[in-house]
């Protein structure tokens, strides 16, 4: 699950992923992980920072709280159409994923000071944390007692476009609730990210507005990337839009503008929602980003360009980078500029993450 768009050529919304690993293991992989036992948090070294902690040592807030999905991401990359009612031979990866969890190691790779509130399953809490804190995120992870962890299948066509078709599961992720919130996760946070799926379950509806009340009456600006047209086709722009009432940043993809508003060219999409949201960046894919402020655009950033091998998570990679750059002081047209070369960067990669840290 994560958005698409800001590469060369990625473009459109849902579905994420990461590196490219060998698969599940004895040591790298879901069914390898060690299972956390019952409901609570994984707090490993990479658990939320305790409250009062700002990541900078200056007293001023400077990290960037990311609260959304976490899953498992099985890609399945093939070369022209599937054979129907038959084998299509595809190389296969199963590597972690999730629109939140995506754009929080983006933002980890750009230097942010990053933490993350997600919701997994027993069945692959502790590799999830693991791959987590190996990309500089500080995970707090609630590990649902019932629900495995969701899974999303990414299939993934090796032509031109390298685009994806996904099929969700969406399992624990999307099971967050309010009880799992403190307001001690914002100590030290100067920007609150929220995952569009968020949005596209009752439960995490609910911590979703308890969350953006928490950091309106803190002060803390708010970003929602819409994160799927397809769920945001069910939801109805309308409930979404009222849902995002009084955030500070909307990063649709072109596909989830023109929904959210009913036209159709991307650039009037996007002056329409700055309309309604003070900040609009619009990513376009290959065409890159529009900048929106006020009822009108006031930035075209051009795309960078990238050899596409897997356009799964572009989105989130131009999300995260966007932010980041934000957070270093940059502003929103340079920030985009910092978000296109992190999507150019994702779509050169199987998966929706950046290589790991050596």
């Amino acid at each position: 699950m994560s958005g698409g768009g800001g590469g060369c050529t990625g473009s459109g919304s849902a579905g994420g992923g990461a590196k490219s690993v060998g698969g599940p293991g004895p040591s790298s992989g879901p069914e390898g992980a060690d299972s956390t036992d019952g409901p609570g948090a994984a707090d490993g070294p990479g658990a939320a920072a305790a409250p009062g902690s700002t990541g900078g040592g200056s007293g001023v807030p400077s990290g960037l709280l990311v609260v959304g999905d976490v899953v498992t991401d099985v890609v399945a990359r093939h070369r022209g159409p599937l054979a129907a009612g038959t084998d299509t031979a595809a190389t296969i990866r199963t590597v972690p994923g999730g629109a939140g969890a995506n754009v929080a190691c983006w933002a980890a790779r750009q230097g942010a000071e990053v933490r993350l509130l997600g919701r997994v399953g027993a069945d692959a809490a502790a590799w999830h944390e693991r791959e987590l804190a190996a990309q500089g995120v500080r995970p707090r992870l609630v590990v649902d007692p019932q629900a495995p962890t969701g899974t999303v299948i990414c299939l993934v066509d090796e032509g031109a476009a390298a685009e994806r078709t996904f099929l969700t599961d969406s399992g624990a992720s999307l099971r967050l609730e309010p009880a799992d919130w403190s307001d001690a996760l914002l100590d030290g946070v100067a920007r609150l990210h929220l995952s569009g799926y968020l949005l596209f379950s009752e439960s995490s509806r609910a911590l979703a507005a308890v969350a953006l009340e928490a950091a309106r009456a803190r002060g803390v600006p708010v970003s929602v990337d819409p994160a799927s047209a397809g769920f945001l086709g069910k939801l109805g722009a309308a409930r979404f839009l009222s849902l995002v009432e009084g955030v500070d940043v909307l990063l649709p993809s072109r596909d989830e503008a023109c929904l959210l508003t009913g036209v159709t060219d991307a650039a009037d999409a996007a002056a329409a929602l700055s309309r309604r949201i003070p900040l609009v960046v619009a990513k376009q894919g290959c065409e890159g980003a529009l900048v929106a402020r006020a009822g009108k655009v006031c930035a075209r950033v051009p795309a960078v360009p990238a050899r596409a091998r897997d356009t799964t998570g572009a989105g989130d990679a131009f999300t995260g980078a966007f932010l980041a750059a934000l957070l270093a002081g940059g502003d929103p047209e340079s920030a985009a500029a910092e978000g296109c070369r992190a999507g150019a960067r994702a779509v050169e990669r199987v998966g929706g993450r950046p290589p790991s840290p050596e």
